[in-house]
């Protein structure tokens, strides 16, 4: 096994853990700043599920496979570097627009850069930390999911409510800027498959050819669809969910960053470290946990967001909230590192992009506008609680998930050891 000495590996996991906090912030602020942008711009929620899905999931997904195919043969500090300038600066550029247009093509060009950020950092990971410790060290990795999200929700109702949405788009953007020196100067490439006891000498797989390994891979289509089918409900609700508390709380701007910010703040983390803590305990004695966990969390978690939906009051919605909240994030850490495992160290990236592709064209793309376009359809028949009860429908997908992942963990046994197998006879003698 590859001792890594380029670099302390807690202070790489720190500093590509502030990128990705950067990126969700960068990505989700727009679910805060839904409300006065569509007064201010006199969007529908259609419109607004649009931007904030499909428009940003197509080009982040698409861009995605061509730039992890460069990553896998490139310098992928390099890459996550130019990635978060990019983003960074598209952020900003959504503070000067003036009209749906515009901003539309503003939030593809955040999609542009974020497509750069997650799937070299996985490789990157995995080649820094040992198999053992790899699920543990993704979860804290994706903790920059819900502490992005977080911030992104108080930060941007806070400076919404006093300067302006715009303003809000503009400091997000420019904050995110030095994270590029950062990571310049505190993060070097590491050996691929070094940490597996198998380091890869051989070039990396042929573009075909890696599309091919994952065709031949059960395990990870089943995987990239469990992960989308939760995707959808989570992103769905992490753009909407403030919304519907504006509308049916009657809570201002500023109140729902702070009761939404904290729900996520306090739930996401616990349920990462929860599913990559579980994933790395149970995946000793069967790899099938890796498909076990999520099945689990999301059975749980369709009801408990459904009765959190009805609470008569917030007291008693912020405790239902947070429970789902956090099973809603277990399957993120499970899901990430099996797909680390199912394929070569050489292709580690290829699979991250390809995995995303899946996950975020379904999630991103689907979740967000299908709640929105889910709430002007049943306007006519449910009124002001018509977003309530898309949300409602919406958690349905859940247990689509639940089915996928369970059909994930009988094949993903098989699929790991064909891999150890390969990686083996490809290491050098």
């Amino acid at each position: 096994m590859n001792d890594i000495s380029l670099a302390p590996r807690w202070r790489v996991l720190a500093i590509l853990t502030l990128a990705y906090v950067f990126n969700f912030i960068d990505r989700q602020i727009i679910g805060i700043l839904a409300v006065p942008i569509k007064a201010d711009l006199g969007l529908s929620d259609t419109q607004l599920g649009l931007m904030g899905g499909i428009a940003f999931a197509l080009f982040y997904t698409g861009i995605g496979i061509p730039v992890a195919w460069l990553a896998d043969r490139r310098n992928r500090v390099n890459i996550i570097a130019v990635a978060v300038g990019l983003w960074s600066a598209f952020t900003a550029l959504c503070g000067f627009t003036q009209n749906f247009w515009q901003l539309l093509v503003a939030r593809m060009g955040v999609g542009v850069g974020e497509a750069g950020g997650a799937a070299p950092s996985y490789s990157l990971i995995s080649d820094y930390f040992p198999p053992e410790k790899r699920s543990r060290a993704i979860a804290l990795y994706c903790c920059g999911i819900p502490l992005g999200s977080a911030i992104g929700i108080f930060f941007g109702g806070w400076v919404a409510s006093h300067i302006g949405w715009r303003a809000a788009f503009m400091i997000v953007g420019a904050a995110g800027l030095p994270i590029v020196l950062l990571l310049k100067l505190g993060v070097r490439e590491a050996p691929r498959g070094g940490q597996d006891q198998t380091l890869i000498a051989e070039p990396p797989e042929p573009f075909a050819s890696a599309i091919l390994i994952l065709m031949r891979t059960p395990s990870f289509w089943l995987l990239s669809l469990g992960g989308a089918t939760s995707s959808l409900v989570n992103y769905g609700l992490m753009f909407w969910l403030p919304s519907l508390f504006a509308r049916s709380f009657q809570l201002s701007l500023s109140e729902v960053s702070w009761f939404y910010g904290s729900i996520i703040l306090i739930g996401g983390p616990i349920g990462l470290w929860l599913g990559g803590w579980l994933a790395d305990r149970l995946g000793k004695v069967s790899p099938g946990a890796y498909g076990l966990v999520p099945a689990i969390a999301a059975l749980i978690a369709a009801p408990a967001y459904a009765i959190g939906l009805f609470a008569p009051d917030l007291t008693v919605a912020f405790v239902l909230f947070v429970i789902p909240q956090a099973l809603g994030n277990v399957w993120i850490a499970p899901t990430v590192t099996a797909v680390q495992h199912i394929v070569p160290a050489r292709m580690r990236t290829t699979a991250s992009a390809s995995f995303l592709f899946v996950n975020n064209l379904i999630g991103i793309g689907f979740g967000t506008f299908m709640f929105g376009f889910l709430s002007d359809a049943l306007t006519r028949s449910h009124g002001e609680d018509a977003l309530r009860y898309s949300i409602l429908y919406g958690l349905g997908f859940y247990f689509v998930s639940v089915v996928v992942y369970l059909f994930a963990s009988r094949h993903l046994g098989r699929d790991w050891y064909q891999t150890l197998n390969r990686n083996s006879s490809m290491s050098p003698s």
